[in-house]
């Protein structure tokens, strides 16, 4: 592999590897409703402002998200939208396998009627 590939698989790598964690993953798909402050994500999430705070910086860091600082308020949305299909790939992933390993079990995926 050449450097300069290198250097851009790595760069991939590094934006999967912040959404790699579940509340990040969460975080993400709820900023699809909208913008939100780091006290509503500490509210639904039930952690701290440090540890939200934590998770969207990852976030910011690996360009997924952006932030707007109101008041005392700091307000994160999505700056790449287009991450969501991301999402509904990997969703639609998971139901490939879950259907194959169905398939594997000889279950249907429609339950049986009796």
């Amino acid at each position: 592999m050449k450097a300069e590939d290198r250097k851009f698989f790595e760069a991939k790598a590094a934006v999967l590897k912040a959404l790699a964690h579940p509340t990040r993953l969460w975080m993400v798909e709820h900023l699809e409703s909208g913008e939100k402050c780091v006290c509503e994500f500490a509210e639904l999430i039930d952690a701290d402002f440090s540890t939200v705070s934590k998770h969207l910086t990852v976030l910011k860091q690996a360009g997924i998200v952006q932030d707007e600082k109101r008041g005392k308020q700091v307000y994160y949305s999505l700056k790449v939208p287009c991450v969501l299909n991301f999402m509904h790939c990997v969703e639609a992933v998971l139901s490939t396998r879950a259907m194959e390993q169905l398939s594997m079990t000889g279950q249907s995926a429609r339950p049986k009627l009796k």
